[in-house]
Formats: structure tokens, C-alpha cells, sequence
């Protein structure tokens, strides 16, 4: 049996962005576990703001569309955000936001939500490494969207001196978490395959 087809999403287009730091470092991760991995930037995906007027009047953007359709090609989901205002940035929010709002063949509320696990990753200056990202997030996905959100997680402090010049994080124990929390990541992605 094929092994699991895993999504990478970086919640930042930031030039630089310590998030996109640690998605394509996810990437790398998950590739070396022989998993088929797609990394998405919302830079391909754009999106006007979230409104519900919009919404009734032309339906969700096609971008949203195709992201929904991402989400549902693949059994694991991983999101690296970075900490804005103690909270999700707002490019994510609004992804999530169109995302759930996509209906096609009949799909129930929050179909790309649903039947797959998500993983999440945080970066930050501060030395609290995104965690308060961290807890909106989940809160978004699971009572929100009804996901899955793993307990795992990965929380990268003092991101400006995180990562090594070969791009990987200097510090052993964030390191060993992100490692981790990808691993737990495949493997429920392949119980619910």
C-alpha cells in the first residue's frame, strides 16, 4: 500500500518568514520518512477577505476552491504560523475561513476538515516560540472546523537564531519536536487512510 500523501502549509508570506523557515524544513522531514508531501503557499492561493455577502453573491473565490481540493487529495495536514497579536495571522485565518466554506458534490460542512489528521508548528521571536498561535489555532480547527488536531506540537522560540545555516533548527529539543510531531503526523495519517 502506498504510504500517505501529507500537505504543508506556511502561514506567512513574509519575505523570510521563520514559519516558511519551518514548513520546508517539514518538507525535508517527511520526505526522508518516504512520504509524498505537496507544500502549498497561500502566495498561489489568493483570496479576498472573508464576506459573507461575497460569498452569497459569487460563491467562494476559486483559489478556495482548489485549496479545498488540496486538502482533500491528502490524509495529513501540517500548518507552521507564525504569532501575530497572540493569535493566527490574518492570511491563515482567511484561508481557513473560505476553505470551510466550500461545498462541492454534496460534501458535508467542513468536509476538507474532516477524515484527515493536522499538525501544527509555530515560530516566534518572542520566547514563547508562537504558542498563543498555537492554542487559537487548534481552537480554529477543532471547534470550529470539527478537525482532528493532533496533541503534538512544535513551538520554535527565538526564531531569528533557530534555525543553522543549513536551514534546520540549531536546538536539539525543538529539533526532536518537530521530528516527532511529523512522525505521530504519518502515522495517523495511515490509520486513516
Amino acid at each position: 500500500m502506498a504510504g500517505p500523501k501529507i500537505i504543508v502549509i506556511g502561514g506567512s508570506l513574509r519575505t523570510g518568514s521563520y514559519s516558511t523557515r519551518l514548513a520546508a524544513l517539514a518538507v525535508k522531514e517527511l520526505l526522508l520518512a518516504d512520504v509524498e508531501v505537496n507544500r502549498v503557499s497561500f502566495e498561489d492561493y489568493e483570496m479576498p477577505i472573508y464576506d459573507a455577502n461575497l460569498e452569497n453573491k459569487s460563491g467562494p473565490p476559486a483559489a478556495a476552491v482548489k485549496l479545498k481540493q488540496q486538502f482533500m487529495a491528502h490524509h495529513g495536514v501540517f500548518i507552521a504560523t507564525p504569532e501575530y497579536n497572540a493569535s493566527v495571522p490574518p492570511l491563515l485565518k482567511n484561508g481557513i475561513d473560505w476553505v470551510s466554506r466550500v461545498r462541492e458534490r454534496g460534501d458535508p460542512p467542513y468536509a476538507a476538515f474532516k477524515n484527515r489528521p493536522f499538525a501544527l508548528g509555530s515560530t516566534s521571536p518572542g520566547r514563547f516560540g508562537g504558542a498563543r498561535a498555537l492554542i487559537a489555532l487548534r481552537q480554529i480547527l477543532e471547534l470550529g472546523c470539527g478537525a482532528l488536531v493532533l496533541p503534538d506540537q512544535v513551538s520554535v522560540a527565538h526564531a531569528e537564531t533557530a534555525f543553522n545555516d543549513k536551514d534546520e533548527l540549531a536546538e536539539q529539543p525543538a529539533a526532536n519536536a518537530l521530528r516527532s510531531t511529523l512522525q505521530k503526523l504519518v502515522e495517523m495519517a495511515r490509520l486513516m487512510m
